[in-house]
């Protein structure tokens, strides 16, 4: 399960809402549009090369297909809202093509995001947001050079198959690439080696399933893409600085 990933690609008017404390995701894309809320603390997060630091009731909008990802600092209670650009149709006719100069806002009172049952309370509250957003900032063309969408290819190949047997030399030659320069761009414009990410993000996802699913360990290190549970313990230390038991345990 990519919980980032797929939304927003084939669901009409999906609204999908996950709250998340403490918690770290590598840099990632995907067809929907996203918020990142904080409730509580303080997050650093990257769009598209660009680093916010956000505190208590910021919102972060993300556009479709932006890069991003984001870093809890010392403590956070986020709330994340992946929601198709369906949804608010409208807004996404009208600035298709564009994307904010700047992502990240101030909401003096959020609403209880659990309460927020029908489809005409979530529109209601994503087109007060869409307002505040083209109230705030101005709005630049989307341009992406050659190599921000060759990292684009590699990291929606990363969200579909990172459960499986996922190699940069696969990528290669599913994309048509020669391996050398792909392996090169990706440590240029993600400063870690594509093994390094692959680690980094599968972790991300073991995370998630250990403090939202009723999965055993073994079950959640298969459906992650590790095939030795040593291996799993391993890197997720690595990662955590906790065992999966431990970090489960805490959470």
């Amino acid at each position: 399960m990519a919980f980032f990933e797929h939304h927003g690609i084939d669901d009409k008017e999906v609204f999908h809402v996950s709250h998340l404390q403490n918690f770290d995701f590598p840099l990632h894309f995907h067809h929907a549009y996203e918020l990142i809320i904080v409730n509580e603390g303080q997050l650093t997060v990257t769009i598209d090369q660009r680093k916010y630091t956000m505190n208590q009731n910021d919102v972060a909008f993300v556009f479709n297909n932006q890069m991003h990802g984001f870093q809890t600092v010392k403590q956070s209670d986020i709330s994340i809202v992946i929601f198709s650009p369906e949804i608010i149709g409208h807004f996404f006719m009208n600035y298709k093509g564009v994307i904010p100069e700047n992502n990240v806002m101030h909401i003096d009172h959020l609403p209880n995001l659990s309460e927020l049952d029908s489809i005409y309370q979530q529109k209601g509250f994503l087109y007060q947001l869409c307002g505040q957003l083209v109230n705030q900032t101005e709005f630049i063309p989307v341009e992406y050079s050659t190599k921000t969408k060759v990292l684009h290819k590699i990291l929606f190949y990363v969200g579909k198959h990172f459960s499986t047997d996922c190699t940069l030399k696969k990528i290669a030659k599913e994309l048509q690439y020669d391996y050398a320069y792909i392996s090169k761009l990706f440590v240029q414009m993600m400063n870690m080696t594509f093994t390094e990410y692959l680690n980094h993000y599968r972790i991300s996802q073991a995370c998630y399933l250990l403090r939202n699913s009723p999965q055993s360990i073994t079950e959640i290190a298969f459906n992650c893409g590790y095939d030795n549970l040593r291996t799993f313990n391993r890197n997720f230390k690595k990662v955590t600085n906790q065992s999966p038991t431990t970090y489960r345990e805490l959470s």
